[in-house]
Formats: C-alpha cells, sequence, structure tokens
C-alpha cells in the first residue's frame, strides 16, 4: 500500500477561509457546549473505530462534512458502522449536530478542524469508505495548491483506505472538474467505477443529498459524482 509521506508539498499544511459565520442560535450553542464534547474526535492518538466506539467496525470518513445532511444520512443508513467527519466551519458543525441530536445517532464523532489532521492519525488501511463532497474549488490557478484534490491529501486518502475501500467526491464547478479528472487520471492506485456518462452524472443510491448540492441544482449548475475503489496492491 502506498505510505503518505509526511512534508509533501503538495499536501495542504493550513486551513483557508472562514472558520465561522452568522452569531450562534441558542440551541446551537448548547450543542457545542454539551454534544460536541461528547462525541469529537479526541485530540491525540490513533483514530480507530475501536477507540472511538469500543468496538470494531467499518469506519467512513467524510472531508468538510458542510452542514451535515450526507454524513448524518449514510449513518442513519448504516446505524453498525463508524462515522467520523471534519469540519473547520463551525456554523456547519453546530448544524450536523442538530441532526445527530434529533436522529439519536451515536455511530457519528466529530472534529471542529482540519479534516487532514484526523486523517494522519487514522492507521492506513483501516477505513471503508472517504467522501469529499463540494469543496472549495478555489478556481483562480494560483491558489490550486490549496485544493483538497491534489497528490499529497490523496496520496493520504490512498494509503487510509482498506483494499477495495470506495473514495466519493462530487462537485458542481467545471474547473474543480477537470482538476480533479487530472489528478486521477494519473494514478494507478484507483479504478473509477464508471462505465458510462449516466454513472457521474446521476445520483447513485445510498449518496444523500446535501444541501449544497440542492442549491447548486436550483441555480442550474451540473452536478458530478464520482466513485473510486482502491486497488489491491
Amino acid at each position: 500500500m502506498m505510505a503518505y509521506k509526511e512534508g509533501d508539498p503538495t499536501t495542504l499544511n493550513r486551513l483557508y477561509g472562514r472558520s465561522k459565520g452568522k452569531p450562534l442560535r441558542e440551541r446551537q450553542q448548547r450543542l457545542l457546549d454539551e454534544l460536541l464534547p461528547q462525541i469529537a474526535v479526541p485530540e491525540e492518538g490513533p483514530v480507530t473505530s475501536r477507540a472511538l466506539s469500543g468496538m470494531e467496525r467499518p469506519m467512513h470518513f467524510e472531508i468538510g462534512f458542510g452542514s451535515g445532511e450526507h454524513m448524518v444520512g449514510r449513518a442513519d443508513m448504516l446505524p453498525d458502522h463508524m462515522f467520523v467527519g471534519a469540519e473547520p466551519f463551525l456554523n456547519g458543525v453546530a448544524a450536523a449536530l442538530a441532526q445527530i441530536e434529533d436522529k439519536a445517532l451515536p455511530n457519528i464523532r466529530l472534529h471542529n478542524g482540519d479534516a487532514l489532521e484526523v486523517l494522519s492519525r487514522i492507521p492506513d488501511g483501516s477505513l471503508s469508505f472517504v467522501y469529499l463532497l463540494h469543496p472549495d474549488p478555489w478556481p483562480k490557478a494560483r491558489h490550486a495548491k490549496r485544493r483538497m484534490m491534489n497528490k499529497g491529501p490523496v496520496d493520504m486518502i490512498a494509503a487510509k483506505l482498506k483494499p477495495n475501500g470506495e473514495f466519493r467526491f462530487g462537485t458542481d464547478h467545471p474547473v474543480y472538474l477537470r482538476h480533479a479528472l487530472m489528478v486521477m487520471q494519473g494514478r494507478t492506485d484507483f479504478e473509477w467505477l464508471c462505465q458510462r456518462p449516466k454513472d457521474f452524472l446521476t445520483r447513485p443510491g445510498g449518496w444523500p443529498e446535501t444541501r449544497y448540492e440542492s442549491k447548486a441544482r436550483k441555480q442550474g449548475h451540473e452536478v458530478w459524482y464520482f466513485r473510486y475503489r482502491r486497488r489491491e496492491d
């Protein structure tokens, strides 16, 4: 299995963009104060399903879960799986916490911060799924190195996935689409699960729609869906 190399210059080493938006409502602040500490990813040590839940179970990781609709939907579908999500935007974390509380989901753990910091602590070959849905496109060429779809982050994703584990990526931004295809087509460690255009133009079953995706469609944007299987060495 490909090893991730610390210090890879194509790996993001800082967060960009805002971390907080509108003032938090009373319930949101309560959830951040009370529920988040109960389900937060520990700040140190290996991140494993046993460490998080006390048992071995398939583990999923979502990079930048937004307001949490996809993560919560998947966790509700698969109650015997463990879901870990990272999101730097505090209001998104608060929105996800509200859904977790409403559905009383015990199989989600959250990190308010850098996804790659948590991902780096997951043992190689541990993840069944990794999700990267509608990441910030950073459309200007001079900002391309800030995109999550770059060699360093994808190397890390490949290392953390089990053989035959799945990496799912979605975007509605044509610049990011072209960049992502260029990155992924140059790799031999992933198999693109696509046989016809319909496969990446239609949201697959078991892929809950996010708030961002719904908004993009209402604005007339086309949305693309990609599924990649981690090849066995």
